[in-house]
């Protein structure tokens, strides 16, 4: 089977994922079950995230100093890993160890709370008198090593759409984000945090994992890896959004129908039109979803990190055709 990538463009991949995986190991230390750049390039190869398929044709208009004329192209879908969003117990921990140092310690910050499930963990208190329900998580999303690369891969599908987001840019860091994210404020006073079930990540009335706003660091969730999923889903939220009061980098991709490229909206939750997620750790996973996703009378056994640090690979729906002609006179399908 000919390799997809050609002899060139496999030495690319390896020699960024060598380079940046040998700068985070002299770096920082490992944690337990972290996840480094090789292991979250290799899990971008995922037919199941991917979602590849043809989903209509566009027609162009073409024109030279002969005449006019129409031409065709194939209009495809497909999700693209844009961003590897962490959400973890203390600073300094972020679970992709090749990236932490991006997000130094801070000894005077006070950790996320127990990771144990069960009733005895939404009921007990912890050694420091806090309930623990109430978790602490700091987030980061950080561009996805294989975001330029990953065209590479589904080109062997055919014709693949592009992404704007760059390989290991930050693009929202917590410990930068002090205030907004250890306060919630000004969002603590917004409507979407007032009003119960307005924003909330949750599938059906029994299935309820958390408020997205305010998109701060704390959640009231004695289920440990739901608190991290819906600390991870705020993180989403704010960096697909334009004039957020948070310090970040937005990462708004535009849709240029000109050029044949219809981009996602901002992530919404539960809304797989927008976004899907993908488990880095604890236990990576080669599928997607969106949250909630595990059902209400769900074991979390094997879901839950013993030190309190997660990381998903963030996907998100891109449809594009290629460029055929001076002008888009029409097309057809949409994706997803």
């Amino acid at each position: 089977m000919r390799c997809p990538f050609g002899v060139a463009g496999l030495f690319r991949v390896f020699s960024m994922v060598s380079l940046f995986s040998a700068v985070g190991l002299l770096g920082t230390a490992t944690p337990a079950r972290a996840v480094d750049t090789a292991s979250i390039v290799q899990s971008a190869w995922s037919q199941d995230c991917l979602q590849y398929r043809v989903v209509g044709v566009c027609l162009w208009l073409r024109c030279t100093p002969f005449g006019c004329s129409v031409r065709s192209s194939v209009k495809v879908g497909h999700y693209i890993p844009e961003l590897v969003v962490s959400s973890y117990q203390n600073t300094g921990d972020n679970p992709w160890r090749d990236v932490a140092f991006m997000s130094p310690s801070n000894g005077n910050a006070r950790g996320g709370g127990v990771t144990a499930e069960g009733a005895d963990a939404a009921s007990s208190t912890g050694e420091d008198g806090i309930h623990n329900s109430l978790r602490f998580k700091n987030g980061d999303a950080i561009g996805h090593p294989a975001a330029t690369l990953f065209s590479q891969f589904a080109g062997q599908w055919g014709y693949t759409c592009s992404t704007p987001a760059r390989p290991l840019q930050p693009y929202f860091l917590s410990v930068l984000d002090t205030y907004a994210w250890r306060e919630g404020l000004p969002e603590k006073i917004y409507p979407q945090a007032l009003t119960p079930g307005l924003r909330e990540v949750r599938q059906g009335l029994l299935n309820r994992w958390g408020n997205v706003y305010p998109r701060a660091g704390f959640v009231t969730q004695s289920n440990d890896y739901k608190a991290a999923a819906v600390v991870a889903q705020r993180v989403a939220d704010l960096v697909t959004r334009n004039g957020q009061p948070h310090v970040y980098t937005p990462l708004v991709p535009r849709t240029r129908s000109s050029r044949g490229v219809w981009a996602p909206p901002p992530v919404k939750e539960g809304d797989k039109d927008t976004h899907k997620w993908q488990r880095l750790t604890p236990a990576m996973t080669q599928s997607c979803a969106v949250f909630p996703d595990r059902g209400p009378a769900a074991s979390f056994r094997g879901h839950l990190a013993q030190q309190g640090d997660y990381a998903w690979a963030l996907w998100r729906p891109y449809s594009c055709c290629k460029k055929r002609g001076q002008k888009l006179l029409s097309h057809t399908g949409d994706y997803p």
